[in-house]
């Protein structure tokens, strides 16, 4: 197709997406040419003509990761104030029958020969009809076959996690913990927030010297390190993440905790040492699946002795009127965390129960992860040129745009994050809890 170079492209844009969408876009648009159109005064949305090829022929959420970790799409001014523009307008929260389906519905449409007339003018603004490659920042993990193998989870949890840890040093900062921090204060620094994470941890489990802790998801220590060295107990550790537990083991060896500390590249279902006192799993049950998580939940239980708790510390979405119609974003399957999956808090509680478990306390800290990643992405972005070094151009955009966008679906109380704390209650009925369970931050 021969491709007509048109001066003011986002003019036209803009109104093509108004069509398409029923909603005329909420934020200013630059175009290839250097045209803009829109309200003045919101951030710019900058789209490289490559950017439609990839919606034409991946229409949706798929093609517009794609432009995003390729550079074909980008924001000028303030992320957050852009992707809470967009969220009405591509996103919206509920049965996933809004704007993008819509989107997708149309632009598959123009794809079709006897219908592409119609679509001329976005055709010929999109330029040659070829595909263009997916990003090299896209999961690899064999997108065919079942869910959750032993081989597909440890594929899965190398592309997130086995980008670097120095790429991750400079996210998460000193502490080195990739998951909701506690915060007594907003001013509180991330370090002391992430800190006070894992004490409340400890603390609902009870631990004390002598007691062996199990922690699920080790990442690169911090659990373990604390737990053994604030409160002397035996720890083991384990992650599927090689660069983790290399890290994790060089960081128990500069505590002086070797004696007290085993940290393994293993998978929970391959974990069969038990009894433990206690079992943290801190951001890892996102991983297990739903098909997966009944297992997750009984081999947890059988690893604790009579009286042991359990801390599941995991994020949640919202329930939906039809289960059936859950979907997982594509963005984030494809270059986030491959097959992850989230369910309603309600759900998580009903499997540890059917497991066996008693669960004796639920705490919500939606607010405290929007703060967390909100200081992620401060860092992300104040180390930008290392990180970019460290990972790739694209690696990068993934986290900012992940992370920007996870902060505002916390604070939208569009997902949450519930620490919830069960026990296997001995026959006696006597779980060896305080009366006031709610007492676990004095």
């Amino acid at each position: 197709m021969e491709v007509c170079d048109m001066a003011e492209a986002a003019r036209r844009l803009s109104a093509l997406a108004e069509q398409v969408m029923g909603a005329p876009l909420p934020l200013r648009l630059r175009a290839w040419d250097r045209s803009e159109a829109g309200p003045p005064g919101t951030p710019v949305l900058v789209v490289r003509r490559r950017a439609l090829r990839r919606l034409l022929w991946k229409p949706g959420e798929l093609g517009l990761a794609r432009a995003w970790v390729a550079g074909d799409l980008d924001v000028e001014g303030d992320l957050y104030e852009a992707l809470d523009l967009l969220a009405g307008y591509f996103w919206e929260r509920g049965e996933n029958t809004g704007p993008t389906r819509r989107a997708a519905a149309a632009l598959a449409a123009l794809r079709d020969p006897a219908l592409r007339a119609a679509g001329r003018e976005l055709l010929r603004l999109a330029g040659p009809w070829t595909p263009p490659a997916p990003p090299p920042e896209e999961a690899r993990t064999g997108r065919r076959g079942p869910l959750h193998t032993l081989r597909r989870d440890k594929q899965a949890i190398s592309h997130h996690y086995d980008v670097g840890n120095a790429f991750y040093e400079h996210v998460l900062g000193p502490s080195m913990v990739y998951s909701c921090a506690c915060w007594s204060d907003p001013g509180d620094t991330l370090e002391d927030a992430q800190r006070a994470k894992l004490d409340l941890v400890c603390r609902k489990l009870g631990l004390r010297a002598g007691q062996r802790l199990l922690d699920v998801g080790c990442g690169w220590g911090s659990m373990v390190i604390h737990a053994a060295r604030d409160y002397g107990v035996d720890a083991v550790g384990i992650t599927l993440s090689e660069e983790q537990a290399a890290y994790a083991r060089k960081r128990v060896a500069e505590e002086g905790l070797t004696d007290r500390v085993e940290i393994r590249v293993q998978d929970y279902r391959e974990v069969h040492d038990g009894p433990y006192d206690a079992v943290s799993s801190i951001g890892m049950a996102e991983h297990v699946g739903s098909a997966r998580y009944a297992a997750y939940a009984a081999g947890l239980y059988a690893l604790l002795r009579p009286g042991g708790r359990l801390l599941n510390h995991q994020i949640a979405r919202r329930p939906l009127a039809d289960e059936s119609r859950y979907h997982v974003d594509e963005f984030i399957d494809r270059y986030v965390f491959p097959d992850g999956e989230l369910a309603p808090v309600g759900r998580t509680v009903a499997q540890l129960e059917e497991a066996g478990f008693e669960v004796r306390d639920v705490e919500a800290l939606r607010e405290h992860y929007g703060l967390t990643l909100r200081r992620w992405v401060a860092n992300l972005e104040a180390h930008w040129a290392d990180c970019v070094r460290l990972t790739s151009p694209g690696r990068a955009r993934v986290w900012r745009l992940y992370m920007a966008a996870s902060a505002l679906s916390f604070e939208r109380n569009r997902i949450g994050v519930n620490q919830v704390l069960a026990v296997r209650t001995p026959e006696s009925g006597e779980p060896g809890l305080p009366l006031r369970t709610r007492d676990w931050r004095g």
